[in-house]
């Protein structure tokens, strides 16, 4: 039992206190109006007692208890010297107060076992109310920690997720830079140029948790860019969006992995006459983001791909909002992605 005083547990104590002095004032209020005022100065003077009594008994008694069976044997004694303490000690208590002029004597008692008897509900309900209060509080602040935890653990995911997709991204993006270099295009320098600002992007504005939509835009419009210096003018890119509020709050990168995907799997795979159409629309706080990019299906591979990217913005989605669809279909000429959030569903 012998540990510190925690004083932060103690100001609790001191508040709970607080409350039960307000408590039994409105109880003598009702009762006995007329000596209101000297109750007040009794009850301050009996509340502190039970203030430190409840303290201890809580705090290092119960705990003490509590850590190993083998203490159940002075058990018995620990809580016969409580309850002495809540019914003797506390009406001791009373006549130190009036030798100390601190406590007015309302009431005169035949002997101590009267006013011992008069006095233990007022003690022994303390109990009840300060463990009830405390077992109030720590049960909101172990919820408290367990939603901050939970908080921690999410974000965690979230970086860890962006950790994945960012250096995916960039990779399949040098991988088409490195094409271009091959063929001695004198596009080359072009799309360094633009993989620097998408770098700089990276880097200043999408480490934070949101971005305004205006600029998730711009980087869309950036990587397709990119993109399309590889391809001739057979590729169509059709990016068209309908946005209230351009500077709603959105997640940074949520949505360029259906992008990239739309290039990657799509048009690179396609032969004959590929296209990309893209449409975004944010109107009421509801997102819908479509993507639609020719494919080609070969019998040696499934229909449907779930990319890192596709896996980890289902993560993402899960992770983030609690109203959201995301679907894939794919014929035998062109893959299409939906994504519907509502964005007023963010956990």
């Amino acid at each position: 039992m012998n540990r510190p005083v925690d004083r932060e547990r103690f100001k609790l104590y001191l508040r709970i206190g607080v409350g039960y002095l307000l408590l039994s004032l409105f109880g003598d209020l009702v009762s006995n109006p007329e000596t209101f005022l000297k109750r007040i100065v009794n009850n301050l003077w009996l509340v502190s007692y039970l203030v430190v009594l409840n303290f201890l008994f809580f705090e290092y008694t119960l705990p003490y208890l509590r850590r190993s069976w083998k203490r159940i044997f002075i058990a018995p004694f620990l809580l016969g010297a409580h309850l002495l303490l809540y019914s003797f000690g506390f009406y001791f208590w009373r006549y130190i107060g009036i030798g100390l002029h601190v406590y007015f004597s309302l009431k005169a008692y035949s002997s101590p076992r009267e006013g011992v008897a008069a006095h233990v509900p007022f003690s022994l309900f303390s109990v009840f109310f300060f463990g009830i209060v405390r077992h109030i509080y720590d049960y909101r602040k172990l919820k408290q920690a367990a939603q901050q935890l939970r908080i921690e653990k999410q974000e965690a995911e979230l970086n860890y997720l962006k950790s994945q997709t960012n250096p995916h991204f960039l990779f399949n993006t040098l991988n088409n830079i490195y094409s271009l270099a091959r063929d001695k295009s004198d596009l080359a320098p072009e799309s360094i140029l633009r993989l620097s600002q998408l770098l700089r992007f990276m880097l200043y504005e999408a480490g934070g948790a949101y971005i305004a939509i205006d600029q998730e835009l711009k980087i869309m419009n950036d990587y397709i860019a990119l993109e399309k210096l590889r391809y001739d003018d057979s590729l169509q890119v059709n990016f068209n969006h309908d946005v209230e509020d351009m500077k709603q709050a959105l997640p940074p990168l949520l949505l360029i992995p259906l992008v990239e995907n739309a290039f990657k799997h799509g048009v690179s795979e396609t032969r004959e006459h590929p296209f990309v159409d893209i449409h975004l629309s944010v109107n009421q706080r509801q997102l819908s983001f479509v993507v639609k990019n020719s494919t080609e299906t070969f019998s040696d591979r499934p229909r449907v791909k779930e990319n890192i990217g596709l896996s980890n913005l289902r993560r993402q989605l899960q992770l983030l909002y609690t109203d959201y669809t995301l679907s894939i279909q794919q014929n035998e000429s062109a893959f299409t992605a939906t994504l519907k959030i509502n964005l007023k569903s963010h956990v």
